[in-house]
């Protein structure tokens, strides 16, 4: 089944939109694509606050660094400002979805 998103009005795709999108062209009630998007996206942060790696084939990968403290600098006075350890989101796109961003015409078959 193909999704369509040309009837969007902003550049960017809400957790809303995709639920209509889930009501629209598979026949969810809304109640249910509203949770099904919030189930969906609640299932990523909890794995990802584990500390694990979330791979969703033919999209990409997100991935939890630690980064190590490092010394900053507040940019409006110049002053020293020790930044500390923390844990951070990355993510990489697959293979696939590059090559279609891309307009390649040839898309690997591999992630």
């Amino acid at each position: 089944m193909e999704f369509s998103v040309d009837s969007l009005e902003t550049p960017a795709l809400t957790k809303a939109q995709l639920a209509e999108l889930l009501f629209e062209q598979i026949g969810l009630n809304k109640r249910e694509s509203k949770d099904m998007v919030d189930a969906f996206f609640d299932l990523i942060a909890d794995s990802l606050i584990e500390g694990h790696d979330v791979k969703i084939s033919s999209f990409g990968n997100f991935q939890i660094r630690t980064k190590a403290p490092r010394p900053g600098r507040n940019p409006r006075t110049g002053e020293a400002i020790p930044i500390g350890a923390r844990r951070v989101v990355t993510f990489h796109t697959s293979h696939k979805l590059k090559a279609l961003i891309q307009g390649d015409s040839v898309v690997p078959s591999a992630d």
